[in-house]
């Protein structure tokens, strides 16, 4: 049976010997990975997700540690961080700890015994941190996930817009280093929920791209606040309700009240949701995608220009990874996202597009008797490399 893999550290200092003696005491219970600067080891930690704790050096070159330790916080925030530190500067590294929620410090010259039993709680606590926030993710985000399904059954032009929005605002995300995904994929899911205080009037201009009457502008206006105090009562959600009150605030916070972040001081959430909630209601298709896409980056100070970019290139992967089908109703499984609305023969509209095809709602689906539903209905369909398999339709 094999052994499971040693936890992995990251030792950063400019002198060649004192890395040599880091590996040296910790390699036998850790796979040491050292490097010279802190730009090199930020470089590092944007590549490799793995890294459980960072030990710095307070004196180098260009970078100090204390510096280094905050922006490395920033990409990887579960690693547990470390500071080696001299005598001589022990106020700065007080300040460091204070200001970079740097687990611990220790001066140089370090004893093994002591290097070692600081390892092993930084480890400790790097387990803590990431089981927590793997526990937080999965039950908020599977929770939510099973309330939109639900409320899609009752309302589903507005929660298959939820889904397209959730799986874009996903897909950029993942491009961002060091951001968490999930309160980010958890506002997506809710940031359609204010649209059910809408008069069904009003959602229906909003779905065809006709302008609102005034007291319907006005209560648009007020959704996200709206979304917001939906999830006010859940604890640990503060980056969601961040993200929901502020997806409408111009990246360059024109027309924004006094006081109101701008800029990146702006949640990286609330930038990710401008975009794609926008980008949702030019409703693209296609060709269509670019045009839309065209018209979003005219909109100067509207949006986070680097965050648009790497949006117009993940958008760019996932059309090219994808099948488009026309099938029969009996046809549809599992892992298919809809291209269109699904609607009965006589209109009705049963699944608004970009709605993911999920288990339950198969089982929903293949209830319905033959002849009930419109094809041949439209879906996209991930393609695996090499190709589509003997088995797809």
């Amino acid at each position: 049976m094999s052994s499971p893999s040693k936890p992995r550290v990251l030792c950063v200092d400019d002198e060649p010997n004192i890395l040599e003696g880091l590996a040296h005491t910790l390699r036998r219970g850790y796979e040491v990975v050292g490097v010279g600067s802190g730009k090199a080891a930020l470089e590092l930690l944007a590549q490799d997700p793995n890294i459980a704790v960072i030990v710095s050096d307070m004196r180098m070159p260009v970078m100090d540690g204390a510096a280094f330790l905050a922006k490395a916080r920033a990409i990887a925030p579960d690693a547990t961080r470390v500071l080696l530190t001299g005598q001589t500067e022990l106020d700065s590294a007080i300040a460091a700890v204070n200001e970079g929620r740097i687990f611990r410090f220790l001066t140089k010259p370090c004893a093994p015994a002591v290097l070692l039993a600081s390892m092993e709680g930084a480890v400790q606590q790097h387990r803590l941190v990431t089981s927590e926030r793997v526990l937080l993710e999965q039950t908020l985000r599977g929770s939510i996930q099973m309330l939109t399904e639900v409320l899609a059954l009752a309302a589903p032009a507005i929660f298959g817009q939820a889904m397209r929005i959730q799986r874009h605002a996903r897909e950029l995300a993942t491009k961002v280093p060091g951001a968490q995904v999930w309160p980010i994929e958890v506002a997506a899911m809710l940031s359609q929920v204010g649209l059910v205080a809408l008069p069904p009037s009003a959602i229906d201009k909003l779905q065809e791209g006709k302008p609102l009457a005034a007291s319907e502008q006005q209560a648009f206006d007020r959704l996200p606040s709206v979304a917001e105090k939906f999830v006010a009562g859940i604890p640990r959600l503060d980056e969601v309700r961040a993200a929901l009150r502020l997806q409408r605030t111009p990246f360059d916070g024109a027309g924004a009240p006094p006081g109101t972040p701008r800029g990146k001081d702006l949640p990286l959430g609330a930038r990710v949701l401008a975009i794609v909630c926008d980008f949702d209601r030019f409703d693209p298709d296609g060709p269509e995608a670019a045009l839309a896409l065209d018209t979003m980056r005219s909109r100067r100070g509207r949006y986070d220009p680097e965050l648009l970019d790497l949006f117009a290139s993940a958008l760019g992967a996932t059309t090219r990874e994808i099948q488009v089908l026309e099938i029969p109703a009996r046809q549809v499984r599992s892992g298919m996202t809809f291209l269109e609305d699904v609607r009965t023969q006589t209109g009705m509209l049963l699944v608004a597009r970009g709605h993911d095809v999920t288990p339950n709602l198969l089982e929903r689906f293949h209830n319905f008797p033959a002849g009930f539903v419109r094809e041949p209905i439209r879906v996209a369909l991930t393609v695996p490399p090499g190709g589509p398999s003997r088995d797809d339709p």
